[in-house]
């Protein structure tokens, strides 16, 4: 589009001039944009209005309740009660004692005397062995074993002795043996059944004693 320019006018500011010509530019293309748009207008506000149908909401109808079925009750079977058994216990009654009759007439029943039972003293407690160096009241020298004599067995054997009372050995013990069992054997028999000692005294009165006895064995004393 086209517009012609307007001639300057005599006496006019150029800036007026401009002004004016742009405000009839202006003025001339907002008739034409009415123009063209009157059209677009005039379909709108004839268009039909679509309307969506409407949709109906069902309500669902509630299921009918169905009643449960019914319960078969059947009485429980009633057991017999079990019979029970009294025991009777025969007590026997303690037997009674009757009058005795004599010439003199009824004697009279005459209780028992209580039974004195004497007081159980409690066994001596025998006082422990001490350890003592008991004197000999006879002690021989041992037999020296045939075995020990061929193989040329010899050594020293350390017993110890349990001596009571009396000074009779009643039990001997190897402490330290001789190196050869035939000579250690050889040694307790003798003293076991030989050998008596004077008995260990305490407080002045006889006691059991251990006593440490050591024996030799010497070929050369053959």
């Amino acid at each position: 589009m086209s517009f012609a320019r307007p001639h300057v006018l005599a006496g006019v500011h150029p800036d007026t001039v401009r002004i004016v010509a742009m405000s009839a530019a202006i003025a001339l293309n907002a008739a034409a944009l009415i123009a063209v748009m009157r059209p677009m207008v005039a379909d709108i506000a004839t268009a039909p209005l679509v309307q969506e149908p409407i949709r109906l909401i069902e309500h669902l109808t509630e299921p009918t309740p169905v009643p449960p079925p019914p319960i078969d009750l059947k009485p429980l079977p009633v057991r017999p009660p079990h019979p029970v058994t009294t025991v009777t216990r025969h007590v026997e009654s303690p037997p009674v004692q009757t009058a005795v009759p004599t010439d003199e007439g009824t004697a009279p029943m005459v209780p028992p005397a209580p039974v004195q039972v004497a007081p159980v003293s409690p066994p001596a407690v025998q006082p422990a062995p001490v350890e003592a160096t008991l004197a000999y009241v006879s002690a021989p020298a041992p037999t020296y074993p045939r075995a020990a004599i061929q193989g040329r067995m010899h050594g020293t054997v350390t017993l110890r002795v349990l001596v009571d009372e009396s000074g009779k050995p009643l039990d001997v013990v190897i402490e330290s043996s001789s190196g050869h069992p035939v000579l250690d054997k050889a040694a307790r028999d003798q003293v076991l059944a030989k050998w008596r000692f004077q008995p260990a005294q305490r407080n002045g009165q006889k006691v059991q004693a251990w006593a440490r006895i050591p024996i030799s064995f010497d070929l050369r004393n053959l």
